[in-house]
């Protein structure tokens, strides 16, 4: 995996005028952000060696590189899952190349379904733990040159990022929620029961990605911020039908919020 890694990372540098400073995954229905980006360098994934190829609705699959808040960032425009057949290596293992580009911080998006009764479609959640219910991303041989055998994960989500996002939001009169991530495995969309399950375990959201990405990162000592969009509702009374592309949709309606709260946070760190 360490050759791997330094192909992936020695192929790109070699695409970009200078190192990224930020690494950001844009999840479903939220590749708007890299609308944002004063954009220098764009790289297919398929052109990256090494990299799996996204193959879910509203992921592009594309390496864009460039300015945003004043800092050079390397975005994801397109994330790979579990539920598409790639093992949790594959998964995380962009997440490594941006590492060894130099990235000093990861911020994550993703969409996500509400559990918690008091959020609504459209909420805009700062996550700020998680509950892993996918396979561990670092199980097996453990490489001690990319992190310690038994990680903490204590601070998951890096405190001093999400105080300063809370700020943000509230200099910009933006509401949000604060919570905690459930990541499965999908990709079918919950059952009643089951959402009852996460809520009960102390979930206020559940999905299908970020957490094996946040692992990895936080494996490698990298402080990591995420937000979720919740679009869609696993409530008692609340619960409906929803489609992938209702919830790319809602996604899409609420990204300027997110837009603005990562930008911002970027530009301050």
């Amino acid at each position: 995996m360490l050759e791997k890694i330094s192909q992936s990372a020695a192929y790109i540098s070699e695409k970009i005028p200078a190192l990224p400073e930020v690494g950001i995954i844009l999840g479903t229905g939220l590749g708007g952000l890299a609308k944002e980006i004063k954009t220098e360098a764009v790289l297919p994934y398929d052109t990256i060696p090494h990299f799996p190829l996204s193959t879910v609705e509203g992921h592009k699959g594309r390496l864009i590189y460039g300015t945003l808040g004043g800092k050079r960032v390397i975005a994801m425009q397109g994330r790979f899952h579990y539920y598409e057949g790639y093992t949790m290596e594959q998964v995380t293992f962009p997440v490594r190349v941006m590492k060894k580009l130099g990235i000093k911080a990861l911020f994550v998006s993703n969409a996500s379904g509400g559990v918690n009764p008091d959020f609504e479609i459209g909420d805009v959640m700062i996550i700020t733990d998680h509950i892993n219910l996918l396979p561990n991303p670092l199980l097996g041989k453990n490489h001690n040159e990319l992190g310690p055998r038994f990680p903490d994960m204590s601070d998951a989500y890096d405190p001093k990022l999400i105080a300063m996002a809370e700020q943000i939001a509230a200099n910009n009169n933006i509401k949000i929620r604060k919570g905690v991530y459930t990541g499965v495995t999908g990709p079918t969309l919950e059952t009643p029961s089951e959402y009852k399950y996460f809520r009960i375990i102390g979930s206020d959201t559940v999905g299908m990605s970020t957490v094996p990405e946040v692992i990895i990162a936080r494996h490698m000592s990298l402080p990591c911020f995420a937000i979720s969009i919740i679009t869609d509702l696993g409530v008692p009374g609340k619960i409906v039908k929803v489609s992938h592309e209702e919830i790319q949709k809602v996604a899409e309606k609420a990204e300027p919020l997110m837009t603005l709260i990562m930008s911002e946070l970027i530009s301050k760190i």
